[in-house]
């Protein structure tokens, strides 16, 4: 099936006044599919962007099905960096896919779409739409047959209960309870306690994923870019930065993260040389004022971009000489872990054994990202929470 049967062409004379824009602006130099005779060749590109008009299931929210248009206003008059830099990335726009007949028709079509563009190396950037839409993300790699991992930044965890129809606050729980299942592991950033049942917490243990409040975040914020490293796909709820600086949202809250965190997180999420794809949802034009939150939505993407053409390649590892390697024995344990620091980035890594009968539906995640932090916590005989519950399921 050709994708393009999925996606409507985007009006340009709704943007920059119907003016052409500027040759350092996006809306310039990437390409746009804007009539019927002119959808992207998809040969050599790196990223594309894609909007969904769809928000009959997102809770309390109906509106985020228009944000496409709104925040390509303001990130088509971005300026291209990547015109003076030495790493350029080939980026299109392939339009808008189209409101299915029923909801299922629209994942469908998400969950299509971003399946070929994965397999063919190209990151989908998808705008638009409520959280149940990441279920069609993740849709996309159960139709690679690709065990992943996931991370979202969001307040909530949106697990719902296992009765409950899918929708933008039981997506999570559907993913989960999926067969066959291809979640190795799930990650949420900034989650805030007052939203969360004791019980969730309590199941998030018991399936050790990992998840990260607030406050803890914010405080050490450089802390998270191993925990989005790690992951091949990336949700990112709106509503988890704070209200003051994205209102465009109907479940937008006093507290969150502050626009520029929004940004800096993003920016390593287009760093990770794993990640795949990634889901902005829950941006609601009518809720915005002045525009604020799709301007945000754009400087998102922008840096996500520009952390795309950071990428450092070192992941996964090439060469032994690219790597300096470090034994660490932990007292009263039985695990030597043994730690590698990237010559070309300095990022570090962690080696995580598994058994043999495991290895091949298990090898990406053989080399598990940490931080120095992580590292020095071994060396004063503290086991790495990270290595431990990869370990666990692993085992």
């Amino acid at each position: 099936m050709d994708i393009k049967d999925f996606f409507s062409p985007i009006d340009l004379s709704l943007f920059n006044d119907g003016e052409p824009h500027p040759k350092n602006a996006l809306g310039y130099t990437i390409q746009i599919f804007s009539n019927e005779n002119n959808f992207p060749e998809l040969e050599n590109v790196q990223l594309a962007i894609l909007g969904v008009e769809d928000d009959r299931n997102a809770v309390n929210n109906q509106g985020c099905g228009q944000a496409s248009t709104y925040i390509r206003e303001y990130l088509y008059k971005l300026n291209n960096h990547q015109l003076n830099s030495p790493v350029k990335a080939k980026i299109v726009d392939l339009g808008n896919i189209r409101q299915g007949h029923t909801v299922d028709d629209t994942y469908f079509a998400v969950s299509s779409a971003c399946a070929q563009l994965i397999s063919q190396k190209i990151i989908p950037i998808i705008i638009g739409g409520g959280n149940d839409i990441a279920f069609a993300q993740y849709q996309a790699y159960e139709k690679l047959s690709q065990t992943i991992n996931m991370v979202s930044v969001d307040q909530n965890f949106d697990l719902g209960d296992a009765d409950e129809t899918l929708n933008s606050k039981t997506y999570l729980g559907k993913i989960i309870l999926q067969q066959p299942n291809y979640l190795f592991n799930y990650s949420n950033i900034g989650y805030q306690t007052y939203f969360i049942d004791s019980k969730e917490l309590d199941l998030m243990s018991k399936l050790f994923f990992d998840v990260y409040r607030l406050g803890q975040v914010q405080a050490k914020i450089e802390e998270v870019e191993p925990v989005i490293r790690n992951a091949d796909m990336m949700i990112f709820d709106i509503s988890s930065i704070r209200q003051s600086d994205a209102p465009g949202c109907y479940t937008t809250t006093p507290n969150g993260f502050y626009g520029e965190e929004a940004c800096q997180i993003t920016r390593y999420a287009g760093m990770s040389d794993k990640l795949t794809s990634i889901g902005i949802y829950e941006i609601n034009p009518k809720k915005d004022k002045g525009g604020q939150t799709c301007h945000l939505a754009a400087q998102m993407i922008w840096y996500f971009m520009e952390g795309f053409c950071n990428r450092k390649h070192d992941f996964p590892f090439k060469s032994g000489t690219d790597y300096t390697k470090y034994r660490v024995v932990i007292k009263d344990s039985q695990h030597e872990l043994v730690f590698y620091k990237s010559n070309k980035s300095d990022r570090w890594w962690m080696e995580v054994p598994y058994p043999p009968d495991k290895r091949l539906k298990f090898e990406r995640h053989y080399w598990v990202p940490c931080s120095y932090d992580e590292y020095k916590e071994a060396c004063n005989d503290e086991m790495p929470d990270r290595w431990w519950q990869t370990f666990q399921k692993l085992g």
